[in-house]
């Protein structure tokens, strides 16, 4: 870095096969501190397929065996060299192109001075999504509580006709990224998607990181908060960035098979994802603030560019944070009964403290526009139902699978088991939560007798308070 920014620290690098999960919540979820783990990837699928021997025990990228095997038609690549906006400029090729510029002249393409002078960065590639009887990987258990990623294996994001498209939900179809590139390939200065906590893990070469304390975010401002640095390694102009000067950075170099985990500004990402929403929602609102009394369904507008900005607008969020609410409500139900008693106390921790959560960022909620009687008037009556009928809720397939998934994640978490390991395993009852042993349960009825119907977030508190009430 030259010395642009001042270091005052290092990422500490912990051996993760010998940390249980409890300890990693502890010492750096909860404190919200970035840590390097080792140990966990030995027998990911990738270290072995995707790489070849180097010099010493290093290993280099197989990249031929990427334009084998996996030939997508398009690859979104962010070329190094060129600004757009607050980002790298964009592009898209295919594997076999992406592929070609990095080999460089080896078949008679560039020279590698016309290659340091457009690096290309292959970014955001849903790789998951796109092969997924290739597993790659496997989630270490730290990381397998991921609402986001969760949701959006069983749901969509959006639902009404005029925000989805299909640029758009691939977009927004799962957040786990592939990441490749040559030596000098870079990222500009930015916070995770949702302003979530992430983690990534390095499968050849070496990677700097340098994490700045959300405490600390607003010195990478200018000084009306609306623009922030963009390259670390330019020169940071102290008249449009005062602040930058007081910035105090840890730094990480990542070797290869280490994890990152890159924290949050929050602890739980129920809360990054409505802070992020509400502050852009804010914006998106004050930006056409002049029309409002001209526009017919001003609130409609205003959800419907927070959604094309953010991914996501207050609807979206109120799905997710409904069905999320009533699987923690079956599952705290299941552990309660006498007969599921070889499960933790610490597990329906897990589910009374998500529920908190939910209701702490429901009641943030209750004044919003969007939730009023007329605003709600406006809305499609999928989008409607897709909240407010509980009912119709528990019966979808879609939310049959997120309570399957969210239940094996935490029995997995439980058993205190190293790594997650998947499971098709059918339950042949009318609930699906991995921990019931009855075959005639009646957590259904039981939810219903809480609540009929969450039409507005003041319902979403109410349903969590009967059902931390009756633990």
């Amino acid at each position: 870095m030259d010395g642009r920014v001042k270091v005052v620290g290092q990422v500490e690098c912990v051996d993760g096969a010998s940390l249980t999960y409890a300890e990693f919540v502890d010492r750096f979820m909860a404190p919200n501190r970035p840590v390097v783990l080792t140990g966990l990837t030995a027998s990911w699928r990738a270290c072995e397929d995707w790489t070849l021997p180097g010099p010493g025990d290093r290993r280099r990228p197989d990249l031929s065996f990427f334009a084998r095997n996996f030939p997508s038609p398009l690859v979104q690549v962010a070329d190094c060299s060129s600004r757009e906006f607050t980002d790298q400029k964009r592009l898209e090729m295919s594997m076999q192109e992406f592929i070609d510029h990095w080999v460089g002249d080896a078949h008679g393409g560039s020279s590698a001075g016309d290659r340091e002078s457009s690096l290309l960065y292959l970014k955001d590639w849903h790789f998951v999504k796109e092969y997924p009887d290739y597993v790659a990987y496997t989630t270490p258990t730290f990381f397998v509580d991921d609402w986001l990623n969760m949701y959006l294996d069983s749901h969509p994001i959006h639902r009404d006709s005029d925000i989805a498209n299909h640029k758009n939900e691939i977009n927004c179809s799962d957040y786990r990224f592939v990441y490749m590139g040559e030596k000098g390939t870079w990222t500009p200065l930015h916070a995770d998607v949702f302003r979530s906590y992430s983690w990534s893990a390095n499968i050849c070469g070496r990677k700097q990181w340098l994490f700045l304390p959300p405490s600390q975010s607003h010195r990478v401002f200018d000084r009306y908060m609306r623009s922030s640095v963009y390259n670390l390694n330019d020169d940071v102009s102290e008249k449009l960035f005062p602040e930058f000067n007081k910035t105090e950075w840890l730094e990480c170099i990542q070797e290869q098979n280490e994890i990152i985990f890159v924290p949050s500004g929050w602890y739980h990402q129920v809360h990054n994802l409505w802070n992020l929403l509400y502050e852009d929602y804010k914006v998106a609102k004050e930006y056409i603030e002049d029309i409002r009394d001209i526009c017919d369904d001003f609130e409609g507008l205003c959800q419907r560019n927070l959604a094309a900005n953010t991914g996501m607008n207050f609807y979206d969020f109120f799905i997710f944070i409904v069905r999320f609410a009533l699987a923690n409500v079956i599952e705290l139900y299941h552990v309660q009964q006498p007969e599921v008693a070889t499960f933790s106390t610490e597990t329906a921790h897990h589910f009374v403290y998500n529920l908190k959560s939910i209701r702490n960022v429901a009641s943030k909620m209750l004044t919003t526009e969007a939730f009023t009687t007329e605003n709600l008037r406006s809305i499609s009556e999928d989008n409607r139902n897709a909240f407010s009928n509980v009912k119709q809720i528990l019966e979808e397939e879609s939310f049959r699978r997120l309570l399957v998934i969210l239940s094996k994640v935490y029995e997995h978490i439980d058993r205190g088991q190293r790594i997650c390991l998947k499971s098709s395993t059918s339950y042949q009852k009318s609930c699906l939560s991995v921990i019931c042993l009855k075959s005639d349960c009646n957590v259904v009825d039981h939810i219903i007798s809480l609540i009929g119907e969450v039409c507005v977030p003041a319902d979403l508190v109410t349903l969590i308070d009967s059902a931390l009430s009756d633990g």
